[in-house]
């Protein structure tokens, strides 16, 4: 869970509404619930409504229920159930509760009969299509459905037909009946129960209609006794209907909803129903791969749950519409790893360094600093041999100007070992480096010269002696366009990024950190930070990218 130290979240205006509410004697305590429909996978806009939702009852000293508004079993599973949950408290958050509003139904269908007897909602036979041709447009208003004044009793009859399975799907619905020429479409006599003969993952086959979300959501935060329903601006126009099912009803201390506005990240998917098109059809890795921003993605590419957390905070809470930078994410996942992350060496294109003049068949132990701003966190030990590895990028024959790594009389420095000059290369028949030579200088141990000459060059290095094999991927931006679901520039899928992933299957690590576990994160000098994949195994390890060390949004 979240550390005790931390600072509740910024008032904003929310809290605003809150204290005001507090204040009058509306209510005596503060009560909000993150209500996810378990239909995919959480993603970065659910880490901004579930930041909002248990900062605010933290700060209150209230509570926070997690509520599965199940309500739609076509589309759902346990598998997102607990996805879910496992997501929340990755995040480093606690519910107090966990409902489902399916646990609800019973209520939901008593509320919906006194709807009915009150002559507020009747039994519709329009098709879908015809539903939506009767509702009118933001500029004319609908008309009335030829069963809409059906009386009581034959609706009472007909819905309890209904729930006894005798009309197929789609054959008949049930409608509230508030106003056909409302401005506010919401408002045009909703549909509030469909047929659906579909087994439920949690009430089984026992209901053959299903409550919709905007008659079931209200209903279950009374019951629930939530004080301030928080969501997003899109349901800014469904607050009216949500007040109305309320004051019909005569439900005793009714929610308050109030909404905020969304996170829109630029070059990002959030769509269900875009990102499930991507799963399906095998363009990336399940609903975690890493260049996803779904949160189980953004864990499993290395992602600190606290740096998500930040980032939420730093974009704070409005009702404006805008988009957020990807980079500002990148740069609270930057500085959270480079507060925390151990260091390592990692040679990603190897190319092999022979030391002429170190003594055949010698190796040595130097203790190096595992991370250079903690000394607290110790040293790991790491092998210098004869025969080492560098970057291919770190050799040029021919070097052009202010080019200050290894070249044919040039002098680096091997970090935390040596000084070393390069004296000469290999090539194959083709012409190609195979290995560069060069020389140490033993009195330059730790990476000091005795004498004070300096060099410009430090490079990393792993050591043939002790380093091992790993994969290497290295993730790009999954899309090419900033608004990839903008349908004017055509669709989703033709803004992927091509390179958006890169394996890199020879790569050699330090033999210091073989026994890395999955989600583990390093920072591999003068590369980035990498976290160890879930699916990595004693005989291949694989290492995400995590973020570069430096900031590539801006380019």
């Amino acid at each position: 869970m979240i550390e005790k130290e931390e600072n509740v979240m910024a008032s904003n205006f929310i809290h605003d509404f809150i204290d005001k509410d507090l204040e009058d004697g509306v209510y005596d305590h503060v009560q909000t619930r993150f209500p996810p429909e378990p239909n995919g996978y959480l993603h970065i806009g659910h880490a901004k409504a579930i930041c909002i939702n248990f900062g605010t009852a933290k700060k209150y000293g209230g509570t926070c229920n997690l509520r599965f508004d199940d309500t739609n079993p076509q589309k759902e599973d346990m598998e997102y159930v607990e996805s879910i949950q496992e997501d929340i408290q990755w995040l480093g958050f606690q519910w107090d509760n966990c409902y489902y509003a399916s646990s609800y139904f019973d209520f939901i269908y008593e509320c919906a009969i006194r709807l009915i007897e009150m002559g507020k909602a009747y039994v519709d036979d329009l098709s879908a299509e015809e539903i939506r041709e009767y509702r009118g447009t933001l500029t004319s208003p609908g008309k009335e459905s030829p069963y809409r004044n059906r009386p009581v009793e034959e609706n009472l009859d007909l819905f309890k037909r209904m729930t006894d399975g005798e009309f197929a799907d789609g054959e008949k619905v049930l409608r509230a009946k508030i106003d056909m020429a409302s401005p506010n479409l919401n408002m045009r006599d909703p549909v509030i129960y469909r047929i659906a003969h579909v087994t439920h993952h949690q009430t089984g086959d026992k209901w053959c209609v299903y409550p919709m979300y905007d008659f079931a959501h209200p209903l279950s935060d009374t019951k629930e006794g939530v004080t301030h329903s928080l969501c997003s601006l899109e349901f800014e126009n469904h607050r009216p209907l949500y007040d109305w099912f309320l004051k019909e009803l005569e439900l005793p201390q009714p929610s308050r909803q109030i909404e905020f506005a969304r996170l829109n990240l630029n070059y990002c998917l959030t769509s269900k129903r875009k990102c499930l098109a991507l799963v399906n059809e095998g363009i990336v890795d399940g609903w975690d791969d890493p260049r996803m921003v779904t949160l189980s993605g953004m864990r499993r590419r290395g992602y600190p749950a606290k740096a998500i957390r930040t980032f939420c905070d730093k974009i704070g809470v409005s009702k404006a519409y805008s988009v957020v930078d990807m980079g500002l994410l990148e740069s609270c996942v930057r500085d959270e790893l480079n507060e925390n992350a151990p260091r390592a060496m990692a040679v990603l294109r190897p190319l092999k360094l022979i030391v002429d003049n170190y003594p055949e068949g010698q190796t040595e132990t130097l203790e190096v600093e595992i991370h250079p701003g903690k000394p607290e966190m110790g040293t790991r030990k790491v092998t210098f041999s004869k025969e080492l590895f560098i970057e291919q990028e770190d050799f040029m024959v021919e070097p052009p100007k202010k080019y200050f790594r290894l070249f044919p009389g040039n002098e680096v420095r091997l970090k935390s070992a040596y000084f070393v000059k390069c004296t000469g290369y290999d090539t194959d028949a083709d012409g190609n480096v195979t290995a560069v030579h060069c020389t140490y200088d033993p009195a330059s141990r730790g990476g000091n010269s005795p004498d004070g000459r300096k060099v410009k060059g430090t490079m990393h290095w792993v050591s043939a002696a002790d380093s091992f094999k790993a994969q290497v991927n290295l993730y790009d931006r999954l899309f090419n366009a900033e608004n990839p679901s903008d349908e004017s520039k055509g669709s989703f899928k033709d803004n992927l990024n091509p390179n958006s992933l890169v394996v890199l299957e020879d790569c050699l690590v330090e033999g210091g950190i073989r026994d890395a576990k999955p989600g583990d994160v390093f920072q591999f000098m003068r590369q980035g930070y990498f976290c160890v994949d879930k699916r990595s195994t004693e005989d291949k390890k694989i290492f995400n990218l995590t973020v570069a060390l430096n900031s590539s949004w801006g380019k």
